[in-house]
């Protein structure tokens, strides 16, 4: 089953230094934020199949949520990729890509976060738990859901992961990849630069980075996306990609839905079968 593209109404914005142009645009940030959140109870129909080609895995947070995933595994000697899911989201936001990346060789966790939604007739597993167990679900709270994905990989695979983000979890997928050991690359799909105050201005952060990574936004976000990365020195395993259309906001770029999407697929594809990434 085909997914309907859906618009997701959250800007990406940057951050600049000091003064009032960066207060005003923390408050634009905080907006952002909201407005996302402010979404998260929407119903979205799901991609692609939905049959069994994954074994439901769950694993415990820090502070004793319990996480759902759905693993894609082809071979227990290949990379794992950890998918994370947009804002009002689940972890089938990846039900049609999961899929396509295990036939390229990657074995694929994909997870609820607690920051999300449902998707047509699937529930956000990880946010109803955390409901219940009276733990807080904004966007940062999620960080410790994809902590626990990491851990849960790295322990299966005896490697470093591919962390992968879509949205505000792309944002967290560059800062957990910048100081995580575990995370040899990640991978961000449409991020912002709007918790510099609480997690670190990236204008200063991504150039001091080493490990390999694939940005890419829509053509719009990627004037903010090239802001927060003006200094940094692409190396040969980093890649910043921005398309050649509008593009799609987050991972459902590559919806089997979206007609454009062919353009991002390529970009990933040849960044994922780097020699660096595939025999990580």
């Amino acid at each position: 089953m085909k997914q309907t593209a859906i618009a997701l109404a959250v800007l990406v914005l940057a951050t600049s230094c000091g003064g009032e142009k960066s207060k005003a645009n923390e408050k634009q940030n905080n907006q952002t934020e909201k407005t996302a959140k402010k979404d998260d109870a929407v119903d979205t129909p799901v991609e692609s199949k939905t049959n069994q080609e994954f074994e439901q895995v769950e694993f415990t947070a820090s502070d004793g949520v319990k996480v759902i995933g759905n693993y894609y595994h082809i071979d227990p000697n290949a990379p794992i990729i950890v998918l994370c899911h947009q804002a009002r989201y689940n972890k089938f936001e990846y039900a049609g890509i999961a899929p396509r990346l295990k036939s390229m060789g990657f074995n694929c966790l994909a997870i609820d976060q607690r920051s999300g939604g449902p998707i047509s007739i699937y529930q956000n597993e990880t946010m109803k738990n955390a409901r219940l167990a009276g733990k807080p679900t904004e966007m940062l709270d999620a960080e410790l859901d994809i902590l626990a994905a990491i851990d849960w990989a790295f322990d299966k695979s005896g490697r470093p992961v591919i962390l992968w983000g879509s949205s505000y979890s792309s944002t967290l997928a560059i800062y957990i990849g910048l100081g995580n050991d575990k995370v040899g690359a990640f991978v961000s799909f449409s991020p912002g630069n709007y918790w510099g105050e609480k997690k670190g201005d990236l204008t200063k952060m991504l150039p001091n980075c080493e490990k390999p990574y694939f940005i890419t936004s829509t053509k719009y976000e990627s004037i903010h996306v090239k802001q927060f990365m003006s200094n940094v020195k692409l190396k040969a395993d980093q890649v910043l990609f921005v398309p050649n259309t509008e593009g799609y906001h987050g991972s459902q770029a590559l919806w089997e839905s979206q007609p454009e999407g062919q353009q991002y697929w390529t970009a990933i594809t040849e960044f994922l079968r780097s020699e660096k990434i595939s025999k990580s």
